[in-house]
Parts: C-alpha cells; sequence; structure tokens
C-alpha cells in the first residue's frame, strides 16, 4: 500500500509496460524469458517469438567481447553509442544496460535506449573501439556520496594528528578532490565533449602518481617502496605539455600500477618512469586536420612476462583485460584521456631486454598554442 495516498502499487509489470525505452529480463545462457512492448518494437517481434530466443539471435554486437562480458552476470555492464544489428532490421544506434538480477543466480536486466528512432546513424557511430564506455549515472551518483565523507574524515583527523602526518591527510582531500572531478569528467565525456586543457608540467603530475601509488600500498609518499623498485629518469629541462593536470594523473597511475602489478612475477620487480624529448612525431588533429608535434615523451617501462601477443592488439578495447579480476577499461579510459590531449600512446614489448613499454606522446604547451593563435589570425 502507498503510505501516503493509501492506494495500492502498481505491479511491476505494468511498471515495465509503462516505459518508454526497451527492458529484456535474460535467464541464464543470455536467454530471453521476458520483454516489454517497448522491446517488442524495437526487435520488431511479439513476446512469445522472443522468449526462448538467443539474445545473439536477434541482437548482434559489433565485438563479440562485449557479448562475452555480458556472461559474466555479476558485473553489471554499460555501453554508450555502439552500432549493432537487429536481425532482419539493419542497423541500430544504442545505450545498452546490463544489471544483474538481486538474489536471482544468472538473471539479468537488459535496457536498451534506441538512438536511430530519433537521428540518423553519423560516419563517427560505430564500434565498441568508439562507443564511450561508463557506468551508469547512478553509479557515479553513489561514488561521489561516499568521497564527501572521507574528505570530511580527513579534513577532521588532521586536527588531531601532528604536523609531520598531516601531508598524508593533505594527500587524501587532494586525491578526493581530484577523483571527484574525474567522475564529472567522465560524465561529460558521454557527450563526446573533451575536457579543458592547459599548460601542465609533466613533473609535477609524475610525481603527484608516484605519492598517490605509494599511499595506496599503504608507504609514505616520502618513503620508498619494498614490493619492486620505482626509477625516476625525468628530462629537467623540458618545457610544460597542453593537456589535463587530472587527466596527465590519471594517466600515469593506471600505467604505473599495471606495470607495478605486471613486474611482481619477475626475480627483481623493477618499473621505470622517464620523460624525454622525442623529436619528429606527429598526429592529425580531428578537428582541424593540422598536424601537431608530439615531442614529449612519457614512458612507463616493466620488467614482467609482458603481454600475451595474442592480446597486444586489443589491450586499448574496452572489456579487454588479462587480469582475472579486472574489468578491461584502465587502458581504454587511458587511452581516451591521452586523446583528448591531443596526445598518443603506444605499447611495444622488447624481447631483447625482457621490457614492456607504454609510451605517451605529448604537445607542447607553447607551441601547440602559438599555432591555435596563427590560425585565428589566418581566418
Amino acid at each position: 500500500m502507498s503510505v501516503v495516498l493509501g492506494t495500492a502499487l502498481p505491479e511491476a509489470s505494468r511498471l515495465l509496460a509503462s516505459l518508454p525505452h526497451a527492458v529484456v529480463l535474460l535467464e541464464p545462457g543470455l536467454r530471453i524469458a521476458s520483454v516489454n512492448p517497448a522491446a517488442e518494437q524495437f526487435f520488431g517481434q511479439s513476446q512469445r517469438r522472443l522468449v526462448g530466443s538467443p539474445l545473439g539471435d536477434v541482437l548482434v554486437f559489433p565485438e563479440h567481447r562485449l557479448l562475452e562480458r555480458l556472461n559474466d552476470y555479476e558485473t553489471p555492464v554499460s555501453a554508450r553509442e555502439i552500432v549493432v544489428t537487429l536481425r532482419g532490421r539493419g542497423a541500430r544506434r544504442i545505450d545498452v544496460n546490463v544489471a544483474p538480477v538481486a538474489d536471482t543466480t544468472g538473471w539479468q536486466i537488459l535496457t536498451i535506449h534506441d538512438h536511430s528512432a530519433t537521428e540518423a546513424l553519423g560516419d563517427d557511430s560505430g564500434g565498441v573501439d568508439n562507443a564511450v564506455v561508463r557506468g551508469p549515472e547512478i553509479m557515479a551518483h553513489e561514488i561521489k556520496n561516499p568521497l564527501a565523507g572521507i574528505r570530511g574524515a580527513a579534513q577532521l583527523l588532521a586536527r588531531k594528528i601532528e604536523a609531520r602526518d598531516k601531508p598524508l591527510t593533505d594527500l587524501i582531500t587532494s586525491e578526493v578532490d581530484r577523483i571527484a572531478g574525474l567522475i564529472e569528467q567522465m560524465q561529460k565525456l558521454s557527450g563526446r565533449t573533451a575536457p579543458p586543457v592547459e599548460p601542465c608540467n609533466l613533473h609535477e603530475a609524475a610525481r603527484r602518481a608516484v605519492d598517490v601509488i605509494k599511499a595506496a600500498s599503504g608507504e609514505a609518499p616520502t618513503e620508498g617502496p619494498s614490493r619492486y623498485r620505482l626509477v625516476e629518469e625525468f628530462d629537467p629541462s623540458l618545457p610544460p605539455v597542453l593537456g589535463s593536470p587530472d587527466g596527465l594523473v590519471q594517466v600515469i597511475i593506471n600505467l604505473l600500477s599495471n606495470a607495478i602489478e605486471a613486474s611482481q612475477e619477475a626475480d627483481e620487480p623493477r618499473v621505470t618512469i622517464r620523460t624525454r624529448f622525442a623529436s619528429g612525431l606527429q598526429l592529425h588533429t580531428t578537428d582541424s586536420g593540422t598536424p601537431v608535434r608530439l615531442p614529449v615523451e612519457l614512458r612507463v617501462s616493466d620488467n614482467g612476462p609482458g603481454i600475451d601477443p595474442s592480446m597486444r592488439d586489443h589491450i586499448f578495447e574496452p572489456f579487454v583485460t588479462t587480469k582475472k579480476s579486472g574489468q578491461g577499461l584502465g587502458l581504454p579510459l587511458v587511452r581516451k584521456l591521452v586523446r583528448d590531449m591531443n596526445g598518443r600512446i603506444t605499447h611495444e614489448r622488447d624481447e631483447e631486454s625482457g621490457l614492456t613499454h607504454f609510451r605517451v606522446h605529448l604537445p607542447l604547451a607553447k607551441e601547440t598554442m602559438r599555432s591555435r593563435v596563427l590560425r585565428r589570425k589566418l581566418t
């Protein structure tokens, strides 16, 4: 009964029937158990024909890895603006969200938002590689709430600890602010709008990332790690790069975390972070087509066993991971952040030295801004 009105609540089936988006109930094995009227309209088939059909028989995903990801019924999956093929109805550009049904092992709820119903397909859509993969909006909300609590607790703790320990609470509050900013940034990425860029000190971002990595492992930022050797080879003459300060820190954190984890299989784990000039590399920007030089290189190397050769061409694709507990979203996020800064990221394995390298190439702030001014004058 409704507490406010004293009337009976609508049945769940009637609520689902009133939703404008397609809703599909999947039983174990990804077979369709039930659909709402919007789903019948989307698939162009009645519920009686759809029930019992494997999802892959009526909805073809651009990458089999996404369908495989759905088989992990315990983990929510969300993908935005992917192009799928409907049997007998052609291509559609959709958002999909899949969530497990509570207390019912193997059962999932799939919701579909069909962009193609209101707008034509564009050349930029298509494939998981071009999809903006993100968690549901509610997940961002659920993350922000505890972050505020953590920040408040750190501020209270800072008033009661000794001065020598205050850098740790400062690190907590600043990292909470950075993560909250990144969450907002990721929400904005769903609109394919790149975050603003500005002149950044690459070495400050790198040292910030190193401090976060050490703090996450329970070590003070000023102490050296014990599980691995971290070597810093920075070129002090490097000028500022053009990028997102928080984005750069996140890129380096992800690359260092992966390198540290991979190096644990070596007899003497070693991770190297290096910066240098690497002139000659160019990248065509998508907005104007003007070549932009990327002379600054950030390299993260480890002496682990390397990535399986069969996976190396796919490591930047969503849902691809070599980790048992990984989500396969870390490196795609890194590539997205680097591309938003007009940069480039590459991976290579040097079998002779036994090292794995991830290289990030970035533009100079001064040079890029000067070229923008020149283009404005010419136009």
